[in-house]
């Protein structure tokens, strides 16, 4: 088996993992992985992450020419604007998972530092998560507004939609968005009761010990 192909198979594990467990539905939510010839593999439009096919993938070239596959999702504006201002970037992965969504929609949510410190591994795994306004689905807009971060963050919440995350491959992607929903789960169960969150000397330990792209 060719490595573009361990890297469809892989997508199409990870995604029906992530449908099973209700982390997105119906045909909602997409993902990216750069390939080994610099390329991309997309998620298709309309299509379900519980029943996406290996070899209907969308696959674009070096050159962002679409040369195989199905129609590509309608948010690759999102997308793109990751892989062109984040040269670690080597998947992207778009949720419309409900906690992180029900947590933007909170009047009170810090739009720079959309999740608070309740545990150590959404600090580590994403840094910062930016909240950017509501958009309408597909508005190429949101793509403008991540590169105006300027490749600061790898991680931003689309207001009342949905959580995306770049990582250095699907997998990194895949477990970083899961664990900002972990997160708003956990910060939507423990509302209004003054839970203890971190301290902000243990989140400075947590940005030095583990490296962590935070002050940007």
């Amino acid at each position: 088996m060719t490595a573009e192909a361990r890297l469809r198979e892989q997508m199409c594990l990870l995604a029906k993992s992530m449908f099973d467990r209700g982390l997105t539905g119906g045909s909602t939510g997409n993902l990216s992985a750069r390939t080994p010839d610099g390329g991309l593999l997309v998620s298709p439009t309309g299509t379900s992450f519980g029943r996406l096919d290996p070899g209907r993938l969308s696959r674009f070239d070096a050159q962002g020419r679409l040369i195989d596959g199905d129609p590509p999702t309608k948010e690759m504006p999102l997308h793109s604007a990751f892989y062109e201002t984040r040269s670690t970037a080597g998947a992207v992965v778009h949720l419309h998972s409900c906690h992180s969504v029900a947590l933007s929609m909170m009047p009170d949510v810090d739009a720079d530092n959309f999740l608070p410190p309740l545990t150590p591994y959404a600090i580590m795994k994403l840094g910062r998560v930016k909240l950017l306004p509501f958009f309408l689905p597909g508005d190429p807009a949101m793509g403008q507004a991540v590169r105006g971060l300027a490749g600061k963050r790898s991680a931003v919440m689309l207001a009342n939609h949905g959580p995306v995350v770049a990582g250095k491959d699907i997998e990194a992607a895949c477990n970083a968005i899961e664990e900002l929903e972990d997160t708003a789960r956990l910060a939507m169960m423990t509302r209004g009761m003054a839970p203890r969150s971190l301290t902000d000397a243990e989140v400075r330990a947590l940005v030095t010990k583990f490296d962590v792209e935070w002050d940007a």
